[in-house]
C-alpha cells in the first residue's frame, strides 16, 4: 500500500512539471493570472490648441478612432456615423468575432461615456491594451501597433478625447468567450519608456510611422485563429464580415499580384474617393477616414508600402471565395494561390 502511494504522489508530482512546463513553453501564465499592466499614474496631459488639433487628426483620419468608437446608421448606403453621436460608442457589427465586442462612448458624459477616467487611464487603454477597468481589451483595438505612437500624439489624442461634447449612450460590456476571454490577457504589455515619432522630412520613416499609426499591417495581413500567417505581411486575404457583405483585404505590397501597378496618384485616389478606377472599395475599409489625411501622408504611406517585402497573392473580391494554401483563407482568387 505504502509502495502504491508513492508511485501515486510521485505520479501527480510528474505530471504538475509536466503541466508546468507545457503551460510555461505554450500559451503561458497570463492567461491565468491575468495581464501585465503597470501601476496607474497621476499624470495629466497640457491641455492646447495644438494638441486638440493634432489629437483630432489622429482619432478622425489617421487612426480612424471615430469609426470603431461611434454608432453607424446601417439603413443607409456606406453606413455613416449618426450625426451628433461621434465617439460616443458602439457594438462592433463584424461577424467572426468570439462574442460580443464593445467599443467604449469616449466621450465626456459622466454615466455612460469616459467623463471620469483618468488621462493615463485612458493613455495605458490606447498604447498598452489595459482597460480603465484593468482588464485587457480586445486586441480589434490594435494597441499592439499604438505601441509606437509617440508621447506628444498620444498626449494629443487624450486631450482630443477630453474636448469630445458628451453624449449620453449607454453600451453593454464586451463579452468574449472562453477561452479567448482568458487568451487575451497575454497581449497587453506595459510601455515604461519614452517614445519619439521619426522626423516627417524622412519620408520612408514617416510613412513606416503612419502605417503603424493606421493599423494597416492589421487588416492587410491574413491571419489564422487570430494570429498573422508567417512571411504574409501586407499581401491581403483576411476576410471581414460587416453590414454590407463580406471582404478581403487587399495585398498591398509590391508585387505584381498587389499594389505595384498603382501610382501615388491612384492611391490617394482611393482614399479620397472611394474608388480604385472604376471599382468601389467596401466600407469596411474606412477609406472615408483615411482620406481625411493629407496628400504628404499619404505620400509617405505609398512611399512605405512600396519597400515593404513583396508577397505573391491574388486576392480578387470580385470572384467567388475559394481556399488559399498560401494564407489558409478563403478569399476570391484563392485558388491561384
Amino acid at each position: 500500500m505504502k509502495t502504491l502511494k508513492k508511485v501515486l504522489l510521485v505520479g501527480a508530482i510528474v505530471l504538475i512539471v509536466v503541466l508546468c512546463v507545457a503551460i510555461s513553453l505554450t500559451i503561458g501564465w497570463r492567461p491565468f493570472i491575468g495581464p501585465k499592466a503597470r501601476p496607474l499614474t497621476s499624470r495629466q496631459f497640457e491641455r492646447t490648441p495644438q494638441r486638440v488639433e493634432r489629437g483630432r487628426y489622429i482619432f478622425n483620419f489617421l487612426a480612424a478612432c471615430t469609426d470603431c468608437h461611434s454608432p453607424h446608421d446601417a439603413k443607409q448606403h456606406l453606413a455613416p456615423v449618426v450625426a451628433g453621436a461621434e465617439g460616443s460608442g458602439e457594438v462592433l457589427p463584424f461577424g467572426g468575432l468570439p462574442g460580443r465586442v464593445v467599443a467604449p462612448n469616449l466621450t465626456a458624459d459622466p454615466q455612460t461615456g469616459a467623463a471620469l477616467w483618468t488621462d493615463d487611464q485612458i493613455a495605458r487603454a490606447i498604447r498598452e491594451g489595459i482597460g480603465h477597468d484593468g482588464r485587457a481589451l480586445f486586441p480589434i483595438m490594435p494597441y499592439g501597433f499604438y505601441r509606437e505612437m509617440s508621447d506628444e500624439d498620444l498626449a494629443s489624442v487624450v486631450v482630443y478625447i477630453r474636448s469630445l461634447t458628451p453624449v449620453v449612450h449607454a453600451l453593454p460590456k464586451t463579452e468574449i468567450i472562453f477561452p479567448v476571454k482568458y487568451l487575451i490577457r497575454s497581449a497587453p504589455q506595459p510601455v515604461t519608456s519614452p517614445v519619439n515619432s521619426p522626423n516627417p522630412s524622412d519620408q520612408i520613416q514617416w510613412g513606416a510611422y503612419l502605417v503603424k499609426m493606421a493599423a494597416c499591417e492589421d487588416c492587410h495581413t491574413p491571419q489564422v485563429r487570430g494570429a498573422p500567417v508567417p512571411g504574409t505581411a501586407f499581401s491581403g486575404g483576411n476576410v471581414f464580415k460587416g453590414d454590407e457583405g463580406s471582404v478581403s483585404s487587399a495585398n498591398i505590397t509590391p508585387d505584381p499580384s498587389g499594389m505595384i501597378r498603382y501610382s501615388d496618384a491612384v492611391f490617394i485616389q482611393a482614399f479620397r474617393t472611394g474608388f480604385v478606377g472604376t471599382r468601389s472599395l467596401n466600407p469596411i475599409m474606412p477609406f472615408e477616414y483615411y482620406g481625411g489625411m493629407s496628400n504628404d501622408d499619404l505620400k509617405a504611406i505609398y512611399a512605405y508600402l512600396r519597400t515593404v517585402q513583396p508577397v505573391k497573392h491574388t486576392v480578387d473580391n470580385s470572384q467567388p471565395p475559394t481556399y488559399c494554401k498560401l494564407c489558409r483563407n478563403m478569399h476570391g482568387g484563392g485558388e491561384k494561390n
